[in-house]
């Protein structure tokens, strides 16, 4: 595959988060064989004016002309997507590439999307050795990679993995997400007509393989609770319902390795019981609201559209905090993934980038297939991350 025009094509350039991980691609990696691609010829132009990329090459494919995404695809080691909400834009694009053997990576956190199409495109991926990788953003890359790092260490120190695993969203800083907002209220316009979507959102192994047992994992955190390991109240994280599961497939594509029984749970830290009663009960409000047709249309219209996100000064000025407390019942260990930028868009989009640069450039272990970040990904993403101001570092062992 060495031998494609391009190590890259950026599918979905000229939308907002798009426009951030070209920006990143042209400043730090101008060696790359990369070219940008979507439907709109004038934007796309526009940003290649904007990058001051004369040469940049632009081609033009529609997310659902299967010719146009397979003559695109078919030039390409990899295809780095941002074009969602992926349950009504990705499938063309996912299923071309693993047809054509293209490495893929993307943004989704629509686990209904996920879980429909694995059946379908799994084995093709797997015939022509394309790697797909869901969730290369805020969700689920510090969860995820949080958990690997955190059992890495685990036995290298105690000789065994922890069998329970608690990830805790700390502070973080920035804007909210206009495409995080169009594809929660898509997720809820479909499972508002249909209960097997609302199942499929509810179900703790929604995207465990089918030939997998599941384990003994509940529904994700409604209310509040006191954490006896962080000393803190925590409250419902709005990411944990993909997060969660995106963790459990990655251990159960490698193999259990933790143990059938191995635990994993995700919350946000709270700095009071008030603060994670009104954290629960805004969250709550704000995720049945999205359930009805008059009260997700008074949302839509107060938060931010598919295109919108912060201003520059908002997106360098944020970050987030990450932990997850692994345990084994006797022994105990802490780690924290930390990162500069907004979560939502300065670091999810270097994130992402370096998803697809490890797509391209690394030597992976897995075949083809549909992956996540930490099965497919791994150590490669781990030493990469650092580059772009994201660490994951122990804090607390016994």
């Amino acid at each position: 595959m060495s031998n494609r025009q391009y190590e890259i094509i950026l599918y979905g350039a000229s939308g907002f988060t798009g426009q951030l991980v070209a920006e990143y691609l042209a400043a730090e990696h101008p060696d790359l064989r990369w070219a940008m691609a979507g439907r709109n010829q004038q934007k796309l132009e526009a940003l290649r004016l904007k990058l001051d990329l004369p040469e940049l090459p632009i081609i033009i494919a529609d997310s659902h002309n299967t010719e146009q995404l397979a003559d695109m695809v078919r030039h390409t080691q990899t295809v780095i997507s941002t074009v969602g909400p992926y349950a009504q834009y990705g499938t063309p694009l996912l299923e071309t590439c693993a047809k054509e053997g293209t490495h893929y990576c993307d943004l989704t956190g629509e686990a209904q999307w996920m879980a429909g199409v694995f059946e379908q495109i799994n084995p093709i991926a797997q015939a022509s050795g394309a790697r797909l990788v869901h969730c290369c953003g805020f969700d689920s890359i510090p969860s995820d990679l949080s958990v690997y790092f955190l059992q890495q260490q685990f036995k290298e120190r105690y000789g065994h993995y922890a069998n329970h695993i608690s990830g805790r969203m700390g502070r973080a800083a920035g804007g909210v997400s206009g495409g995080t907002v169009a594809s929660l209220m898509f997720v809820a316009e479909q499972a508002s007509k249909d209960t097997s979507i609302r199942d499929t959102v509810m179900d703790p192994y929604a995207l465990y393989p089918a030939n997998v047992t599941p384990g003994n994992d509940v529904p994700d955190q409604a209310g509040i609770a006191w954490d006896e390991n962080f000393e803190s109240w925590t409250g419902p994280f709005v990411m944990a319902a993909i997060n969660t599961k995106v963790v459990r497939r990655s251990h159960a594509l490698a193999g259990l390795p933790y143990g059938a029984d191995f635990r994993y749970d995700e919350s946000q830290l709270c700095s009071s019981r008030t603060k994670a009663l009104l954290s629960a009960g805004g969250l709550g409000a704000v995720m049945a609201g999205t359930f009805f047709s008059p009260t997700r249309a008074v949302l839509k219209k107060l938060l931010p559209d598919p295109g919108e996100g912060p201003d520059e000064a908002t997106r360098n000025n944020g970050f987030f905090e990450f932990w997850a407390h692994g345990t084994d019942g006797s022994h105990h260990l802490r780690v924290k993934v930390s990162g500069q930028r907004d979560p939502g868009y300065g670091a999810t989009s270097r994130m992402l980038a370096q998803a697809g640069l490890c797509l391209s450039r690394d030597a992976l272990t897995v075949g083809g297939g549909i992956w996540t970040p930490a099965s497919a990904l791994g150590d490669a993403l781990l030493d990469r991350l650092p580059g772009v101001d994201i660490h994951c570092s122990v804090v607390e062992d016994d």
